[in-house]
């Protein structure tokens, strides 16, 4: 789990992604034929073959906060990037791509909590002193560590940092390759999926696969979702932005069960992961999505089970190895 925990510990929020795509472009030169960044900031690693374009995309990018307005007492106001929940922020630490750590608070007076009732703490004086550590439009990120829990792990940016992992450890273990592989590390998905539009457009694939989180309902008085913790990757049938095409879903069943690989069906009636991108773009691509089980999404305590995380890996290797 050395790799996973270094790429959650990787500061990189949407549309800051430098660190964490030289982080993957690292461990995936070895093992691909090619490996370049589009105008976008995707991070495309080809392994050519002789079969039809097979396209796997996972998001590098992480949720983050952005500063809008540095006050007189050194407090600095901020909007999300990426769905964020108030109530998730409420006294947790951020940390600022220099080192600049603070925590996100708010009066005891606010009875509706939302983000503009609250404020990044830097420990600054007033504005002078606060104007010399950040500036506005600058980002923080959560300030979490990795941690392991039994058989689960946590950390901020599971979303989608465990999707680039078992996309990494995929491209890895691979034998065979018998498609023109890209493995596609995207940026701003969680801005509206804006990566993964260019990226297939430039990649035109036969087929598209998305790596991504989703959401369970094993909690105690969770909402009724059919994803769990422990009982294998979700094969997502649908969601709010696309629905499974057959060829796809086809393809991504066929390898589970060639490989023995326990999984779920999904059917979510929101969300969505950059399969919505890529089914819309061109003349239409075939396309599907691999969900890893997460509780607590878009929080800085993200879990796993690690036995969902090899399940997976395995499951993107077989699909590697198999012709479409």
């Amino acid at each position: 789990m050395e790799l996973l925990k270094k790429l959650t510990r990787c500061w990189s929020p949407s549309g800051r992604e430098d660190n964490i795509r030289e982080l993957i472009a690292a461990e995936m030169e070895p093992y691909v034929t090619d490996v370049y960044t589009d105008p976008m900031g995707n991070l495309i690693c080809r392994k050519k073959g002789n079969g039809k374009r097979l396209m796997f995309a996972a998001h590098m990018d992480e949720i983050g906060f952005m500063v809008t307005n540095i006050d007189d007492k050194g407090f600095l106001r901020f909007v999300s990037v990426g769905g964020i929940s108030a109530h998730n922020c409420v006294n947790r630490g951020v940390i600022f791509e220099n080192g600049t750590r603070g925590v996100i608070s708010y009066e005891k007076t606010v009875r509706d909590l939302n983000l503009d009732k609250m404020y990044i703490d830097i420990g600054a004086a007033d504005r002078a002193e606060a104007e010399k550590k950040v500036s506005v439009g600058d980002m923080a990120g959560y300030d979490e560590d990795f941690a392991l829990m039994g058989g689960c792990a946590s950390a901020k940016s599971m979303d989608d940092r465990v999707g680039c992992y078992a996309l990494i450890k995929a491209v890895q273990a691979a034998k065979t390759c018998p498609n023109d592989l890209y493995a596609v590390f995207t940026v701003q998905e969680e801005l509206g999926l804006r990566g993964a539009k260019t990226a297939s457009f430039n990649v035109e694939p036969d087929m598209g696969i998305a790596i991504d989180v989703s959401m369970v309902g094993d909690t105690p008085e969770s909402a009724k979702h059919s994803l769990s913790l422990g009982k294998g990757p979700g094969v997502k049938l649908k969601d709010a932005s696309f629905i499974i095409h057959p060829k796809a879903r086809e393809f991504m069943l066929g390898a589970a069960k060639a490989a023995e690989i326990p999984y779920q069906l999904e059917a979510a009636a929101y969300g969505g992961t950059d399969a919505g991108a890529i089914h819309l773009s061109g003349g239409g691509v075939p396309s599907g999505t691999i969900s890893v089980p997460t509780r607590y999404i878009h929080s800085p305590r993200e879990v796993v089970n690690l036995a969902d995380v090899e399940n997976t890996v395995r499951l993107v290797t077989k699909m590697i190895e198999t012709g479409i």
